[in-house]
């Protein structure tokens, strides 16, 4: 596939934030404390506890969930680049995949539709499936790769797409926003603080506004791998 011929408008640009389902280690019931034991025994070195690696919770499946997923499409008109943006985000994560699975079922369900993310592949992508097959939703056709031949799954990454084939290397979309002198999305939280503003702030806005600035950085990051301009702040709507 070459980049330059890819239907930006056919594209859905998309980012998630994910937080432990329990804030605590200490709240998990003894049969999930015991299997997050296990999960992380390789990261329990130098006498670290499962509860000292309990901050790694929210990038598993099993152990984490979604508050928020944000899209952004591209709108490619005669007089420039519009970027607009949509966001599921509530607590009741079942509610809010439901409303996201109606999304890609009723807009983004044909061979020309495509999914992008940066990591999307590794984490976003699956960690979706996973959490919609765990509360009973079917997946929409985006999502639903079980037996599918490579050629037939419509999802880009950029961090594969900078990789050019070298499996081993990974490199942060803040890394590449920097070379490629996009504007940074880090400049209120990190993933990091999103466990801490959901649960010690119930600040599921400041949330989704963090989701949001990366999503306009992956369409931006997007459009400078094809050697296309930025689009304008003015040109970013929700």
């Amino acid at each position: 596939m070459q980049l330059r011929k890819v239907n930006i408008e056919k594209v859905l640009f998309l980012d998630i934030e994910t937080v432990p389902e329990v804030y605590e280690f200490k709240e998990l019931d003894e049969k999930t404390a015991e299997l997050y034991t296990l999960k992380t025994k390789y990261f329990q070195k130098d006498g670290l506890t499962a509860e000292d690696v309990y901050d790694r919770a929210g990038v598993y499946a099993e152990f984490g969930k979604i508050v928020c997923i944000s899209c952004g499409i591209v709108q490619d008109k005669p007089e420039g680049k519009t970027i607009r943006l949509k966001s599921f985000a509530s607590d009741d994560e079942a509610e809010l995949l439901k409303d996201f699975a109606n999304l890609l079922n009723q807009h983004y369900n044909s061979p020309y539709h495509m999914l992008c993310g940066h990591n999307a592949k590794e984490f976003d992508f699956p960690f979706i499936g996973r959490r919609m097959l765990i509360h009973g939703i079917d997946l929409p056709g985006a999502l639903d790769i079980a037996g599918k031949k490579p050629w037939e799954i419509n999802h880009l990454d950029t961090m594969e797409l900078w990789k050019f084939g070298d499996y081993k290397h990974y490199t942060s979309l803040s890394l590449l926003c920097h070379i490629f002198k996009v504007p940074t999305p880090k400049d209120d939280i990190s993933g990091a603080d999103v466990a801490r503003v959901y649960y010690e702030e119930n600040d599921l806005d400041r949330i989704v506004t963090y989701c949001q600035k990366d999503v306009i950085a992956l369409i931006q990051l997007f459009l400078r791998m094809r050697n296309e301009s930025l689009v304008e702040v003015d040109d970013i709507v929700e």
